[in-house]
């Protein structure tokens, strides 16, 4: 993987298959998938192991988070 990457000029933080994995995780999720679902397509019996693969996208986060409540004192 790291020396298919490196012909195809990629610069990579992580030059190896997990790169491919974290990428197709991220991407269903921002795509609607649910963890469960990204968990079946990388074969990961515990949800909490996807999560480590399927990173969120916070600026997109921001966008759809409802405003905190103003706390009255």
């Amino acid at each position: 993987m790291a020396r298919a990457l490196r012909w195809a000029a990629v610069d990579a933080p992580l030059a190896s298959a997990y790169l491919f994995r974290h990428t197709v995780a991220s991407r269903m999720v921002q795509q609607g998938a649910s963890l469960k679902e990204v968990a079946d397509v990388l074969g990961h019996r515990s949800l909490d192991t996807t999560a480590i693969y399927a990173k969120l996208d916070l600026p997109r986060l921001r966008e759809v988070a409802l405003p905190w409540p103003e706390v009255l004192r």
